[in-house]
């Protein structure tokens, strides 16, 4: 499945700019950046909700901002991209 995920993470303190850098780092493990504060991520379900908890546990829901949308397919009926980013094809095929 294709997972959206945003976050808004207040930085006016020193532990608010660490959450920030954690949040990033959780999510660039699984998915690819397609804004400051917005991630695709091709995951199945089990990737997801340990996706999930593990920003759970770095947010503070206080403060903190977290949002998932997860696409249903067929998702190129609901993706439209304009500009200069490409993002990457999951489904294509891999060219190392």
């Amino acid at each position: 499945m294709l997972v959206i995920v945003c976050y808004d993470v207040a930085t006016d303190t020193r532990a608010g700019r660490r959450r920030l850098r954690r949040v990033a780092r959780v999510c660039e493990g699984v998915g690819q950046r397609v804004q400051k504060s917005v991630f695709e991520c091709q995951v199945n379900a089990m990737q997801f909700e340990d996706l999930e908890r593990r920003l759970l546990a770095e947010i503070d829901s206080a403060e903190d901002c977290l949002r998932f949308y997860r696409l249903t397919e067929p998702v190129d009926l609901h993706v439209r991209e304009y500009g200069n980013f490409k993002a990457v094809d999951f489904e294509g095929p891999l060219v190392l």
